[in-house]
């Protein structure tokens, strides 16, 4: 919960903010609302096996001299790319302790003992510093993204919720955020008295304020976190992982965690600990308000996710008086084209309409941006404006409304044929989630049975799991108009069926399933085959 102003100077209200991680067989989905308002989605597969953070010992498998670069083998059916520039200054320091490690198989030489050495040549040659079949400590700094593999560094981080720990260097840096010269003192000369040898530090903004024990707890705590995986290195064959970075919902938590939470709900009882451990830690006393979700909804239908999803994932965006947005992504860039739709276009109204649009369009980009995590290049083609001082307003607007997009952006003011050009930090691919929807009863033959039959065929599905498979206890999934029917009465169809062949059952309405889809789940969430694979007649 925190604090917005209104266009008005002294107008305030509440903003509500809540996270929502829905965990299923397959993936796990983490959602953030403001005032019930989705504003960030993230998904993750469980086989994922490349995130950001994770960390590898790579074998160089080609030199690139043209690129300044080298192609490393992670594992990944793409060779992983590394430039020069991402080697760090401390590069050469990296590659003795990791001689000294692979050399003695028995005995971890401590990082505190290591000398280190100059650092290298910022305009140097790749051909200079790697080998083809050399082994080197990698990090992944951009998951892969559409036909290239991940993209590497060899600066190796760990970031904690108040500082990042760096390996190889001797340097202290505090946030250009923290804007108190006594502050960032404090918190330079504290990290320096507490620092391990050999390690750099990154002051995060977070940090303003802090005790010496909370950073002193964390500091250790990636200390350890390094000696605890280094040691994987002598143990491994390249090419290998040798750290993981921390579960998907728990890192999300880690670099947007502030006190504005009001609630984390969770509908999965290991992850519910793990993020409930995890908020005693960095935010003692608060953990409370991390909630298990045990009702019968799933999650995000409940907390009304599933239909914002639906409605803002598509190619075309509607958010105000029939204004809408078209988004097409592409390899390049994204380009974003921005309509009036039926607002009046009357010539003595064209200037007002066109400002008020445009305004109301990038609050809506704004989190677009934040939603789907688009990247890279970003075109926008506004509504013409006639006014330069309308033109700068925009600017400025728009750049306001993505003051709290924690991704690295930059924003360049309207060109002379109206288009805005933003670039933002792209390190994972942009979230693309499909919101038409395939038939399930015709498998997109275009022909389909009766649909007054389809209570029929799901009683014989029901009938089926109880006497012939002997599943006494399940839940059928309806699409929300379909479980109403099924609901409807005194003596209902799903009345009916609980007499007649187990209590057990229950009747859920689920927004992801399309009008005639239905789904059979156990009471843990994995789903019975109970679909027929036809050839409709």
């Amino acid at each position: 919960m925190y604090l917005k102003r209104s266009n008005n100077i002294n107008l305030f209200f509440i903003v509500i903010s809540e996270l929502v991680v829905d965990v299923q067989p397959k993936e796990v989905s983490i959602a953030i609302l403001e005032d019930k308002s989705l504003v960030e989605l993230q998904k993750e597969a469980h086989n994922v096996s490349f995130a950001v953070g994770d960390i590898y010992i790579g074998k160089v498998k080609k030199l690139m001299p043209g690129l300044n670069a080298a192609f490393v083998d992670v594992g990944y059916k793409k060779d992983a790319f590394l430039h020069y520039q991402d080697l760090g200054p401390n590069f050469n320091t990296q590659q003795k302790f990791l001689k000294q490690t692979l050399s003695d198989l028995k005995k971890q030489p401590a990082l505190s003992k290591v000398q280190i050495l100059p650092e290298i040549d910022k305009d140097g040659s790749i051909s200079d510093v790697l080998k083809v079949g050399q082994e080197v400590l990698v990090q992944i700094a951009k998951e892969p993204i559409s036909t290239k593999g991940p993209r590497l560094t060899s600066e190796l981080s760990f970031a904690g919720r108040y500082i990042v720990l760096i390996p190889f260097s001797e340097k202290v840096s505090v946030s250009t955020k923290i804007k108190s010269n006594e502050e960032r003192a404090r918190l330079r000369q504290l990290i320096q008295s507490i620092k391990p040898k050999n390690f750099s530090v990154i002051v995060r903004t977070s940090s303003e304020g802090k005790r010496v024990a909370e950073l002193d707890h964390e500091m250790k705590t990636l200390v350890k976190r390094w000696e605890d995986n280094i040691v994987k290195v002598n143990k491994v064959k390249a090419p290998a992982v040798i750290y993981e970075e921390t579960a998907r919902t728990v890192a999300l938590l880690r670099d947007i965690y502030n006190p504005s939470f009001q609630n984390i709900h969770v509908n999965d009882k290991d992850v519910y600990n793990n993020i409930r451990d995890y908020v005693s830690l960095i935010a003692p006393g608060r953990e409370d308000i991390v909630q298990l979700y045990t009702g019968e909804l799933p999650i995000f239908d409940n907390f009304g996710i599933t239909k914002q999803i639906k409605s803002l994932f598509g190619r075309t965006v509607t958010y105000k008086s029939g204004a809408y947005l078209i988004i097409e992504h592409t390899e390049a860039m994204h380009v974003i084209d921005v309509n009036s739709g039926n607002r009046s276009k009357g010539s003595d109204a064209q200037e007002k309409t066109a400002i008020d649009v445009n305004i109301a369009a990038a609050d809506e980009i704004a989190r677009q941006l934040r939603l789907r995590d688009m990247g890279g290049i970003i075109v926008i083609d506004f509504i013409d404006m006639a006014e330069p001082a309308n033109r700068q307003k925009l600017y400025e607007h728009t750049a306001k409304a993505m003051a709290n997009d924690r991704a690295k952006h930059n924003i360049l003011p309207l060109s002379k044929f109206g288009l805005m050009q933003i670039t933002r930090q792209r390190v994972r691919p942009a979230m693309d989630v499909t919101t038409s929807e395939n038939c399930p009863t015709c498998f997109g033959t275009g022909r389909a049975k009766p649909s007054i039959l389809l209570t029929d065929d799901l009683e014989g599905k029901i009938e089926s799991l109880v006497n012939k498979h002997n599943v006494k206890k399940f839940s059928l999934h309806l699409h929300p108009y379909v479980a109403a029917f099924v609901n409807k009465g005194l003596f209902s169809l799903k009345w009916k069926w609980k007499f007649k062949y187990t209590r057990g059952l229950k009747v859920i309405p689920d927004q992801s399933l399309s009008f005639l889809e239905y789904k059979f789940f156990d009471f843990d969430k994995n789903e019975f085959d109970m679909k027929e694979e036809k050839e409709i007649k």
